[in-house]
């Protein structure tokens, strides 16, 4: 039986992946997505995003990507580890010292799958996604958002499949909090969630900018999640970076379930490096 309705958080799952990273003191993990650079004429570079922190003095690296089957569906189950050492070193940092965002260009590991017959089956984000100046204009200061990642390292190691975490939008999207580039979100931000796409999740319904109910899903990339305040034990907000394993800081904090997300533009950063990459040396595109 055909099936004419895929809801769109079934697509998004497969745009996140795992990132186990080994360092000098121990091993943790980080989320990140895959995302379409420089799309034209049915081409495109692709890439993994995260933030520079989670990969920051990774010596070692492992990626988990799943299957596909000659249907175009995930083969869920089924995937494929790819291991990699001098693990920081092959990341291209945000331009922007205080920006914390990097990628990572899977073109190499995607064609060296296809070569051996093997079919990857990632779901890259791309401009498309992101959300646009206009429908940040038109969007009240709370919205439903989800928070696509593996919290606490916990995912569905069975099915190679993230955690999906619901909360809202606790500034606008639109604005710049603070002065820099990046909004709050009143959701839960556990070790492990750095690099976890932030969605506008309106699924099934939504209220327009005049108050009208209207029936339909509305999805956006609004940013990629990097930090939040926490309280100190001795009552201070301190804004500390998600941490990519769950062993005790030096410092006791305490979560207020919110996050600090980068806006979805500033990824637009990396198209002038990634053009001035592939004109030193051949594309790997998907």
């Amino acid at each position: 039986m055909e099936q004419k309705y895929v809801s769109p958080i079934e697509l998004l799952i497969h745009s996140t992946v795992r990132i186990e990273c080994e360092t000098a003191t121990g091993k943790g993990s980080g989320s990140g997505y895959f995302f379409a650079f420089l799309e034209k004429d049915n081409q495109h570079i692709p890439c993994i995003v995260t933030n520079k922190h989670v990969v920051a003095g990774a010596k070692r690296g492992v990626f988990h990507l799943t299957l596909q089957g000659h249907d175009g569906l995930p083969k869920l189950g089924e995937y494929v580890t790819f291991s990699f050492d001098n693990f920081e070193s092959m990341w291209v940092g945000h331009p922007d010292p205080s920006i914390d965002l990097a990628i990572f260009l899977i073109g190499p590991i995607l064609n060296s799958a296809k070569e051996q017959g093997k079919a990857l089956h990632i779901a890259p984000l791309g401009n498309a996604i992101i959300a646009s100046k206009e429908l940040l204009d038109s969007l009240p200061s709370m919205e439903e958002i989800i928070m696509i990642g593996y919290p606490n390292g916990i995912w569905d190691a069975k099915h190679n499949l993230p955690i999906i975490r619901r909360g809202i939008t606790a500034t606008h999207p639109r604005l710049s909090y603070n002065g820099k580039p990046e909004f709050l979100i009143d959701a839960a931000c556990f070790p492990g969630s750095s690099g976890s796409p932030v969605f506008l999740a309106n699924i099934g319904s939504y209220v327009s900018p005049e108050g009208a109910l209207c029936a339909g899903s509305r999805i956006a990339l609004l940013g990629t999640l990097y930090a939040g305040p926490q309280h100190t034990a001795t009552g201070e907000v301190i804004v500390v970076e998600v941490p990519t394993d769950t062993r005790a800081m030096a410092i006791s904090t305490i979560p207020n379930n919110l996050g600090l997300v980068i806006h979805a533009s500033k990824l637009l950063d990396f198209e002038p490096i990634l053009k001035n990459i592939i004109s030193r040396q051949p594309a790997q595109n998907a």
